[in-house]
């Protein structure tokens, strides 16, 4: 500072005279600019967190970014069938509840974060009628005891969907939509509705969930209300996930499709779970042939081509064994850079148990259960190991 006073003493002496400036005006300008001066080197000091470009520029050094990284754990099962048996076993004391049920699977379902299941028949509620095959219609309270489990994210866009007409798709939708935390995919009340593409949020984790079926049973969907039921085309898929692939993290799509009691996929699930890969789709969730399909890994995306029945009056054992999986989603965020990892695939196998009355249904666990609940247990999961590996997919197995 002294010698910048110096410098300008000696610089006036030599050319005030040129300058025609009074020496007090000179050394008042030359004092309040070393003024300023040392106040910014103050201030500069003191707020130095302020000024990263200026340490970067002294020292040479770039802080690290920080790494975010967020986990989201998600079950899948598969078709709640709920045949006059399955309800009239929840009817007691003049009303509906199916709690016991499912009183076995939900302290495993509770643990994750997201639990999708498919409800196969509608649930079109009592006001309507009840009834079973072939054309379904179930009371409310499934739901509730599905809620109850656990269950979050909910299909109902399958060939039953239209089963019961108009009146039970609306009177399904207006009871989804009531339930807290629930995401429901498949059916809707207006295509206003049908155009807006369901997504959450969980632990950070942002994900689109939609649900698709290939057939109706030949019920045709009324002309102008198309919205009832998500029927699957390519174009149709390609348009929903253009409106969420740029604010999602991952992308869920639930497939009804195959061939019924087939433990192969038939050619056009495998076409379209190629298109759906391509898509950029992160996990397809496949169901309809009622029994355990492959596990398949296309790219990034994960197919499971079928869980089999969840829950069901179905007979024949391959019709009561159903798949579980779970997967660990894992987003890492560092800067501007953002990856997504779906990975701990683990897999189970499901058990609807049922008396000779078609009373006291149950759905078990495999790995909670003995030779007193399932005599064939051993038997059968080395078989529906064999059918779910065949593709090759690495997974941990819980037996």
């Amino acid at each position: 500072m002294f010698f910048l006073l110096d410098f300008s003493y000696l610089f006036y002496n030599k050319f005030g005279d040129i300058m025609k400036v009074p020496e007090k005006i000179y050394l008042i300008v030359i004092l309040v600019c070393v003024g300023i001066f040392i106040l910014f080197r103050i201030y500069h000091i003191l707020n130095k967190d302020h000024f990263i470009t200026d340490t970067y520029l002294i020292d040479g050094n770039v802080p690290e970014l920080k790494e975010n990284i967020s986990t989201l754990r998600l079950v899948m099962v598969g078709d709640a069938l709920y045949h006059d048996g399955v309800y009239k076993d929840g009817y007691q004391n003049g009303k509906y509840s199916f709690l016991k049920q499912l009183e076995e699977i939900k302290p495993i379902i509770q643990t994750y974060d997201l639990a999708y299941y498919n409800q196969e028949s509608i649930l079109g509620g009592e006001v309507i009628g009840l009834s079973t095959y072939p054309r379904f219609n179930s009371p409310y309270e499934v739901g509730d005891a599905f809620v109850d489990a656990g269950f979050n994210l909910v299909s109902t866009a399958n060939n039953h969907t239209l089963d019961r007409g108009k009146e039970a798709v609306i009177n399904s939708y207006q009871y989804w939509r009531k339930q807290n935390g629930v995401l429901m995919s498949g059916s809707c009340d207006s295509f206003a509705c049908q155009e807006t593409i369901p997504v959450g949020e969980k632990n950070g984790i942002k994900y689109a969930f939609l649900s698709y079926t290939t057939t109706t049973n030949g019920i045709l969907i009324p002309k102008g209300e198309e919205y009832l039921v998500n029927l699957y085309s390519d174009e149709r898929v390609l348009q929903d996930i253009a409106k969420v692939k740029d604010k999602v993290d991952i992308i869920l799509v639930s497939m009804h499709w195959g061939s019924e009691y087939h433990n192969e996929p038939v050619e056009e699930q495998v076409r379209i779970a190629h298109f759906l890969a391509e898509a950029g789709v992160d996990i397809v969730i496949g169901n309809h042939p009622h029994v355990i399909e492959p596990i398949e890994q296309i790219g990034k995306t994960l197919v499971f081509y079928s869980f089999g029945n969840f829950i069901s009056a179905q007979t024949g054992i391959d019709k009561l064994v159903g798949l579980m999986a779970t997967v660990t989603i894992t987003k890492t965020e560092k800067g501007n850079d953002k990856t997504i990892e779906i990975g701990n695939l683990e897999t189970n196998l499901t058990y609807t148990s049922y008396n000779r009355n078609f009373r006291d249904f149950k759905v078990y666990l495999f790995d909670k259960i003995d030779a007193s609940v399932l005599k064939q247990k051993e038997e059968i999961l080395l078989r529906k190991k064999k059918i779910v590996e065949s593709y090759g997919v690495p997974m941990v197995w819980h037996t």
